[in-house]
């Protein structure tokens, strides 16, 4: 087991202390629990009560670890609200920083699976630990019947679309998620508490979508922000991030074959679009671990 257990008296395990770690990529923070050795079945109720921010542990999410017939280890994202994500590309570099330092998976190359398939981590190491990972986060998917979105034709860029009371240019891309990209100007200056959810909860998009207000802030260079399906506003998104970067080049904004800096209110990622797949680049932080004891009465 990677993460510690809690003790009773006589030295054994706690059946009813469950063990978590809690850690971030780029600000986007998750709880991560070990299910190599024990299930734990996600609800709503479950992952409500620990993300919240005032009366719980405090998270943008749970993330679930175990074993895998396909790759390393397998994951298993839930949002805030108790929804199962498909992908999360912060996440998943913590996942691999999880597997490198606790020596469970002793390589600076791992393979882990996730709901979007096995993807392939390279990981950062210094002075034995690893300190972020290059994710391989697949080709993006542009077809609107594939994302799902309710558009026609064989991709939407820069497409006109109307949402919380205003119209707006926007392209749609998939990177394991579903994602709605408007280029405009300062993020900062956009009242995303009101659009955020007009977007996510858009008739056309059947399974909801995540927002990303982006703004071309140099050479290949943006900044962002994003409203996620399931988890509101969010301080970093790495699926998000890789969108934004293959819609700005897409839309001409910036180029292929070259990084690509986004800064997010959490941090800045490096992402390289090629004609093959889109690679993202981050840092993976451990903040604390814990034990949730009497977790077991939580609705499950």
């Amino acid at each position: 087991m990677w993460l510690m257990q809690r003790k009773n008296r006589k030295g054994q395990a706690s059946a009813d202390a469950l063990p978590f770690v809690k850690m971030h990529g780029c600000g986007n923070d998750y709880l991560y629990f070990d299910c190599f050795s024990r299930e734990i079945p996600a609800s709503r109720d479950f992952c409500e009560r620990l993300c919240d921010r005032h009366k719980g542990i405090g998270a943008d999410g749970i993330v679930l670890v175990g074993p895998s017939g396909r790759a390393d280890a397998e994951m298993r994202m839930y949002n805030r609200d108790g929804s199962e994500g498909m992908m999360c590309g912060n996440a998943i570099r913590c996942v691999g920083k999880l597997l490198y330092d606790s020596g469970m998976v002793p390589r600076e190359v791992v393979a882990i699976g996730t709901k979007s398939g096995v993807k392939t981590l390279e990981l950062l190491v210094s002075d034995g630990e690893v300190s972020g990972a290059a994710v391989d986060m697949g080709a993006p998917e542009w077809a609107p019947a594939r994302i799902p979105a309710a558009f026609s034709g064989e991709r939407a860029v820069s497409v006109p679309f109307s949402a919380a009371g205003a119209e707006w240019k926007v392209t749609l891309v998939s990177m394991g998620n579903p994602h709605c990209v408007v280029f405009c100007g300062d993020p900062d200056a956009a009242p995303l508490e009101i659009i955020g959810p007009a977007f996510e909860r858009h008739a056309a998009f059947p399974e909801g979508i995540n927002a990303e207000f982006v703004q071309i802030a140099g050479k290949n260079e943006i900044r962002m922000r994003v409203w996620e399906r399931g988890s509101g506003e969010t301080l970093a998104c790495g699926t998000g991030a890789c969108a934004a970067a293959a819609a700005a080049v897409e839309n001409g904004f910036c180029r292929k074959n070259e990084e690509i800096l986004v800064h997010l209110r959490g941090g800045e990622l490096s992402v390289r679009v090629t004609d093959q797949t889109v690679k993202m680049t981050g840092n993976a932080v451990r903040v604390f671990e814990g034990v949730i004891e009497g977790w077991q009465n939580i609705s499950l």
